[in-house]
């Protein structure tokens, strides 16, 4: 028998973003009680930011009836000469039963006391409560608080509780409150609750009372209201996902306004509008012709016959936000970019001042701009200035924005806002346009910098930040990561490929760390080549068998394992694998490390001699890609077949059977130059 369910948990507002952070976990967690308590059904879950609703549609009466088998000593342990020991005594107390009720079974070939009970099922009823308070107890927010003389804690206070089996109301306690056929309307229309008579009573009452309950509702009626704004106004919104998330939930009846601000705060810098926007107060920025306006989007919660007075509202804050902003920003720019003063400012505890991180980094833009000096070259075109100088300045200014008052105020600008106060300095274009892309690229999905001068600055921004921590021990573990080193790998890694760059995580890294002290290059190679096996999705054994090549260029390393993944997929290597396997198998106790010559005067047989010539054809070409000469090495299996088949490798001959080894492992070192074929699994 199935019955609705409908579980209402009435909190104060709950904060959006960690809320959200938990979300992706919330129904996963009801299901993990649902099947704990052997009550298994579907649901839905819904939320607004004052209540959490579970709803069932069919949700089981009570739980099945279920067997339990127990099993006791063997009998010749449990009766002695036909008298009952303790042991069967004790198994029959166990049970619950008198002895005459237990039986006995085989059981890995002995025979055994055994006993088999029916467990009733509980009506779910009785179990609701528990398994309410059993999953308020396993969310994760975060920050919790108590409230009150309870000790518990929850992310808000619970101020209301209710849960309807079917049409009967299910009484039990959370957190001291006590469940009730009760709920609350939108705060605009009543501060007084509305009873309900049962599930479909609620839905219809909390409809009527202003409280759109469904979040996918809500976004489409945001949405909708949006494209009503841009249809009348002629302007696009511009819609941040994640703003978009948090105005759902912190919205039970959401209502789109448009604002505005005055056109003297369009002097700022585009993102400080938007970062005021959207940090601080939430609202959507509103563009046209692909520039930003003096408009903006708010999102109110509010039920009124007069949203005027709720946009003047806003607009009056978001003035105060950008007067701040453009007295900030009018500040820096009559102070300009100075790094002097970071001198003053501290990095990290055993790593000095930002300015000696830009000390550090100086040295390795050095490094890295003699190394990518032919690429650089292309950058001259948009300058008369050495490149040279202008890489030092750029890294000389490239934290100097932390000195102003714009990123004292907005850190998530730093940077961008040095872009900004050097192109207004007159800096050359190429320096500002570093500042801006020094931090790339941010997240996953984030863009690169756009040319290599700006890549070099980034990398050594990177570099740096592994090398400077790694000297401290201050080395990701597990999953913690403080410093983000994980992200400044993947980001070094990216642009490397991206730019077509050669980047020795053995030599080049080794180079530009001679001057950081005590640095385990062992572990911060293991660190680059753990980011390896995560960047690529390809089978783990390609990307292994490429590394235990020796290979540690990073763009070589890609192409080597894309080359290697190709052929891998393909339909027939298989078959054409297990013939190189056999190869590696071979020479496995050889010293491949020494001289391995193959002497053409020791060959006996036309199949040593017609492998040799292939293998001598095939190696010696010049090949365009890895993938071809990977190709091309596999396509020595007939050869290397009809060798195994007709020559034996182990004679009596030492020297005949070590020319005949030499010849194997050294189609296997043509491999390992590319990659070691044995670590392949498939």
């Amino acid at each position: 028998m199935v019955k609705p369910l409908l579980i209402e948990i009435g909190v104060e507002e709950l904060p959006a973003v960690p809320f959200l952070k938990e979300l992706p976990n919330i129904e996963k967690k009801w299901l993990n009680i649902l099947e704990e308590n052997a009550l298994t059904s579907e649901f839905e879950f819904y939320y607004t930011p004052r209540r959490l609703v579970l709803w069932h549609s069919e949700f089981p009466l009570s739980q099945n009836d279920r067997e339990e088998e127990m099993y006791g000593a063997p009998i010749a342990v449990a009766f002695k000469d036909g008298v009952a020991t303790a042991a069967a005594n004790g198994f029959a107390k166990k049970c619950g039963v008198s002895l005459e009720e237990i039986g006995t079974i085989l059981k890995e070939g002995r025979e055994v006391l055994y006993y088999k009970k029916v467990l009733k099922g509980k009506d779910s009823k009785t179990l609701i409560g528990t398994m309410v308070e059993d999953f308020i107890s396993s969310l994760s927010f975060g920050k919790s608080m108590r409230w009150g003389s309870y000790e518990k804690s929850f992310i808000r206070p619970i101020r209301w509780v209710g849960a309807m089996l079917g049409d009967e109301h299910i009484p039990f306690s959370l957190y001291n409150i006590d469940s009730k056929q009760l709920s609350y309307p939108h705060r605009t229309i009543s501060y007084e609750p509305f009873s309900y008579d049962f599930a479909g009573d609620y839905f219809e009452k909390l409809e009527n009372n202003g409280v759109v309950l469904y979040p996918s509702k809500r976004e489409e009626i945001i949405l909708e209201q949006f494209k009503q704004i841009e249809a009348t106004s002629g302007v696009v919104i511009e819609i941040d996902k994640e703003l978009l998330a948090e105005i759902v939930a912190i919205t039970e009846y959401p209502k789109a306004l448009i604002g505005s601000f005055d056109e003297e705060f369009l002097r700022l810098p585009p993102e400080v509008i938007i970062t005021s926007m959207k940090e601080h107060q939430r609202y959507f920025p509103v563009f046209k012709n692909g520039k930003i306006t003096n408009r903006f989007i708010v999102v109110s919660n509010a039920i009124s016959d007069d949203y005027d007075l709720i946009v003047r509202g806003n607009e009056k804050v978001l003035r105060a936000r950008l007067s701040d902003g453009l007295f900030f920003y009018d500040n820096d720019l009559k102070n300009g970019l100075e790094f002097s003063g970071l001198k003053d400012v501290v990095y990290l505890d055993g790593l000095g001042s930002v300015f000696d991180k830009v000390i550090r980094e100086k040295s390795i833009v050095e490094y890295l701009g003699k190394k990518y000096n032919q690429k650089l070259a292309t950058c001259k075109e948009n300058t008369d200035k050495k490149v040279e100088d202008i890489l030092n300045r750029a890294v000389m200014l490239s934290k100097a924005d932390l000195l102003s008052e714009m990123v004292y105020e907005f850190t998530e600008l730093q940077g961008l806002m040095g872009y900004y106060y050097a192109k207004a300095a007159g800096e050359d274009d190429l320096v500002s346009l570093a500042l801006k892309e020094q931090y790339l690229p941010k997240s996953e999905d984030s863009e690169l910098p756009s040319n290599i001068f700006s890549s070099i600055i980034a990398i050594a921004n990177k570099v740096d930040s592994l090398l400077a921590l790694f000297s401290i021990d201050k080395i990701p573990t597990g999953t913690k990561d403080p410093f983000a080193l994980r992200r400044a790998v993947n980001g070094i890694i990216k642009i490397v490929l991206e730019k077509k760059l050669d980047f020795n995580i053995h030599d080049d890294i080794r180079l530009m760390g001679k001057n950081y002290g005590n640095i385990d290059y062992v572990k911060l190679e293991n660190f680059f080549l753990e980011r390896i096996y995560q960047f690529f999705d390809v089978n783990p054994s390609v990307i292994k068998a490429v590394v235990s090549s020796g290979e540690r260029d990073i763009l070589k390393l890609s192409l080597k394992i894309e080359a290697l993944k190709n052929i891998a997929n393909s339909s027939d290597f298989k078959e054409v694998f297990s013939t190189f396997k056999r190869v590696a198998n071979i020479i496995k106790d050889l010293d491949i490390n020494e001289d391995t010559k193959v002497d053409e005067d020791l060959f006996t047989q036309d199949e040593e001699k017609g492998l040799f010539e292939e293998f001598i054809s095939k190696s010696s070409y010049d090949y365009e890609t890895y993938e071809e000469k990977l190709d091309a090495l596999f396509g020595l299996k007939p050869q290397i077949d009809n060798f195994f088949d007709n020559v034996m490798v182990n004679v009596e001959d030492t020297k005949v059977k070590r020319n005949r080894l030499n010849l194997i492992a050294s189609i296997y070192k043509e491999f390992r130059l590319i990659a070691d074929i044995k670590e392949i699994t498939l």
